[in-house]
């Protein structure tokens, strides 16, 4: 027999079944396999996000924390009315219960804020290290997608959060004295960005870190802000300004504290305000620009957490 290869003609069928890729003259297309589209992907790692919460009982522990929070704040509430005099002033009675539902709300908030970064601080980086993270993102799909899609889960758990907690608080305080604060739909909606910006932080620490370290991280970041607010009002008090300038590097590094005390301003009650200070609020009222640095600092730190994971070695 000769040493020389004999050609031996395939047809089409059994070339798809044997995977032998077909002459480019051919003028058949070639199947690629392709991934699902970006929305739909988004909203399918949405939903699978929402439902491993719930799975792993994330949904209802959160839920009866609000609730308890819910209950006491009611009682303490219902106390305070109790205790009033019948001759108090209408006004001084308005005045304490807006003081009072304005330390819930604060209370609230930081509630919430801790939600959107223990909840999310092991999204990527646990899945990435127990490995579950292969079995998708090896598929042909887009990692940014992926990234999208949990952080749309998460903004619609911490959205339903800010609704039942701080929502319910302002229930709960029209039921029982039919007093609703003033600007209640922007005070909601500063304390819902205030929990969004955490979330994307946590999200672009947990690209790169491990779950504990990107937790460690963002609460850091919000302590940061936290005594920096604290800084700045004692230097308004004092007119200090290079604590009032401290302050101000503060919310410039991590703005969430500034969202909440723009809250506080939307929602004292008037005689607060025309104090000017008080335990929950500032003299140096954020301005409207902080509100935008914030929501812009919130897209800035998903996109950064899209383009790390993209280019993360798994």
């Amino acid at each position: 027999m000769s040493d020389k290869t004999i050609d031996v003609p395939l047809t089409a069928e059994v070339r798809n079944r044997k995977g032998i890729g077909l002459p480019a003259n051919t003028g058949e297309p070639i199947n690629i396999p392709r991934g699902p589209g970006a929305l739909r992907t988004v909203i399918l790692m949405a939903r699978v996000t929402f439902r491993e919460a719930a799975r792993r009982k994330i949904l209802w522990i959160a839920a009866l924390g609000g609730a308890a929070f819910l209950g006491l704040s009611w009682a303490g509430l219902h106390a305070m009315i109790a205790s009033m005099s019948p001759k108090l002033p209408a006004i001084n009675r308005r005045e304490g219960i807006g003081m009072m539902l304005m330390m819930v709300l604060y209370a609230g908030s930081m509630m919430t804020s801790l939600m959107a970064a223990l909840t999310s601080c092991d999204t990527l980086s646990g899945e990435i290290a127990s490995g579950t993270i292969h079995a998708i993102a090896t598929k042909p799909v887009r990692r940014w997608c992926l990234v999208l899609g949990k952080w749309a889960g998460f903004v619609a758990m911490l959205t339903l959060y800010v609704l039942f907690v701080e929502g319910g608080s302002m229930g709960v305080s029209w039921l029982e004295t039919r007093y609703f604060p003033p600007h209640s739909f922007a005070v909601l909606g500063l304390i819902w960005l205030q929990a969004i910006l955490l979330l994307g932080v946590t999200m672009a620490c947990s690209t790169r870190f491990s779950a504990l370290t990107s937790g460690a991280v963002t609460l850091g970041l919000y302590g940061l802000a936290f005594v920096g607010g604290w800084i700045e009002q004692f230097g308004a008090l004092r007119h200090i300004k290079t604590c009032v300038d401290l302050g101000i590097v503060a919310s410039l590094v991590m703005p969430s504290d500034a969202l909440w005390r723009r809250a506080a301003f939307r929602v004292q009650p008037p005689l607060l305000g025309a104090a000017g200070v008080s335990a929950f609020s500032s003299t140096l009222v954020p301005s409207p620009a902080i509100v935008a640095y914030a929501a812009i600092y919130a897209i800035l730190a998903l996109i950064l957490a899209q383009i790390l994971f993209e280019h993360r070695d798994l």
